[in-house]
């Protein structure tokens, strides 16, 4: 069974690499472990799929090699993604920060994947385990052999490994001789210890709007408490540049000061932060006496912690809460221009697989389409 691309993986990157390359009149076949195509796609922007972003450029992204996502991120860009949306008849809308979301569901994006497939030509195969992948692109699965004369993996990343996730993407470029880097979960939750979490842990559920602080990047957005740490977009967004042992700093009040003239401590930050937040996290930080005897000492000290609260963080929820995988496949070993190993001819790896993790808020399925585009074209 001879096909001109076999390409591992039926998700975002994989189904739109396969329609390009079919709309090129080559045959092409994608392989899919799964029972069904797009699963990551169908789950993601709360089921509204935050499909791209209006802003996304090289600055949004995370790599070994920052500028390699340079040359696929402007031959395929958001305007041309949200072209074919419409084309769909798909309803859209952007939310801030450049963020543009499907009107009703995922599924329609899921939906014009498949459909473009289909009039390309391309055969999807689900249920379908890779066995091994032999030299010369021999692909021997539950389903029998395929030869391919290029082969695209768009495999993924380790993150939500509930919806089938696996490693198998990074086994298969060290069996090529490529480089991986090292990898971690992004895009992630916080965890605290539980000297922090005996006391804020009551208030899970509560959101107010902070700046976070890691070395030199920081976001301005909103942070949500749960009942193991820290998540919302703000800390999300951190996650993917706090590493072990670095300090994190949060200003619970960006651009705002507490009201000292006010009769209580609740009264000096209300409209601020929610009632129980404040007494919570007093708790933790504030002068331990009545706030009629806190002196201007006093006063200065919990300002500057309301400004620069050291976050102690535990660690993370791992890639089991993880939205992408940070690392991946080396760039230094992919041609930038066709997404093409430099290690092997005709072999691409595209989408997350990549050493290239974009930022929350549609950038990483704006690489997904970027990469699958850019080797689409040259497979």
């Amino acid at each position: 069974m001879k096909q001109d691309v076999v390409i591992i993986g039926a998700g975002a990157a994989g189904l739109f690499c396969a329609f390009t390359a079919g709309r090129r009149g080559r045959k092409v076949l994608v392989l899919e472990h799964s029972e069904e195509p797009g699963k990551k796609i169908r789950i993601s922007g709360g089921g509204r799929c935050n499909f791209t972003n209006a802003h996304a450029g090289p600055e949004n992204y995370l790599s070994e090699n920052p500028a390699f996502c340079r040359s696929a991120l402007a031959g395929f860009s958001p305007e041309d993604f949200t072209t074919l949306v419409e084309a769909h008849g798909i309803a859209w809308h952007e939310k801030k920060l450049g963020q543009q979301f499907c009107d009703r569901s995922s599924q329609e994006i899921v939906d014009l994947l498949l459909l473009e497939c289909q009039r390309a030509g391309v055969e999807i195969r689900t249920g379908c385990r890779i066995e091994e992948v032999r030299p010369g692109y021999e692909v021997r699965t539950t389903q029998g052999a395929f030869t391919a004369d290029s082969l695209v993996v768009a495999t993924g990343g380790l993150s939500f490994p509930k919806l089938g996730a696996t490693d198998f993407g990074y086994r298969l470029a060290r069996q090529f001789g490529m480089r991986v880097t090292p990898m971690r979960p992004g895009l992630v939750p916080l965890t605290l210890p539980e000297s922090e979490l005996g006391v804020l842990g009551k208030v899970s559920g509560l959101s107010l709007p902070v700046r976070m602080t890691t070395g030199r990047q920081a976001f301005e957005e909103a942070m949500l408490v749960t009942h193991r740490g820290l998540s919302g977009p703000a800390v999300l967004q951190i996650s993917s540049f706090w590493k072990p042992g670095d300090d994190l700093m949060v200003d619970l009040l960006p651009g705002k000061e507490p009201d000292f003239a006010a009769g209580s401590l609740v009264a000096a930050l209300a409209g601020h932060w929610p009632r129980r937040f404040t007494e919570a996290w007093s708790q933790l930080s504030g002068p331990q006496k009545p706030w009629k005897q806190w002196s201007e000492k006093d006063r200065r000290g919990f300002l500057e912690l309301v400004h620069r609260w050291p976050v102690p963080v535990a660690g993370t929820e791992g890639y089991a809460k993880a939205e992408v995988t940070l690392g991946g496949v080396s760039t230094s070993d992919l041609s930038s221009k066709t997404l093409e190993s430099r290690i092997s001819r005709r072999l691409y790896f595209i989408g997350e697989v990549v050493d290239v993790t974009g930022w929350l808020g549609g950038f990483n399925f704006q690489w997904a389409w970027a990469s699958a585009h850019a080797a689409g074209q040259a497979v």
